[in-house]
């Protein structure tokens, strides 16, 4: 993990995540941390059905998130989601990620939960 010690853009940056890919830096707007990392030689082999099963599920969850995320009042039933996740959410502050990603997260476990 890379060490960051910002200043009006970055002061500096020390520590290595790997040598030979490409990085990446993200930085969480709500808790203000940055993130980096490198995909590492990325497998390019046959999927595995249970993997197909799983991007199948997490591609669902997005969908679902989307939609639950862009409803409306006419929409009842993701408005009443999102109002339920909405307090959810900003009743866990120490959660290090977005509303989409909260909301995501809780959609894939129940799809998840559903499929067992």
């Amino acid at each position: 993990m890379a060490k960051i010690k910002p200043m009006a853009l970055i002061e500096s940056m020390s520590g290595g995540v790997c040598e030979h890919s490409d990085t990446y830096f993200r930085t969480n707007k709500r808790t203000g941390r940055v993130y980096t990392g490198k995909l590492c030689n990325p497998y390019k082999g046959p999927v595995d059905p249970d993997v197909a099963a799983n991007r199948t599920m997490f591609g669902t969850a997005c969908a679902n998130a989307k939609a639950i995320l862009n409803a409306t009042e006419s929409d009842t039933a993701n408005y009443a989601k999102l109002q339920t996740y909405k307090a959810s959410y900003d009743a866990n502050p120490k959660f290090p990620g977005t509303l989409y990603n909260f909301i995501v997260k809780k959609e894939y476990a129940a799809l998840k939960e559903a499929a067992e």
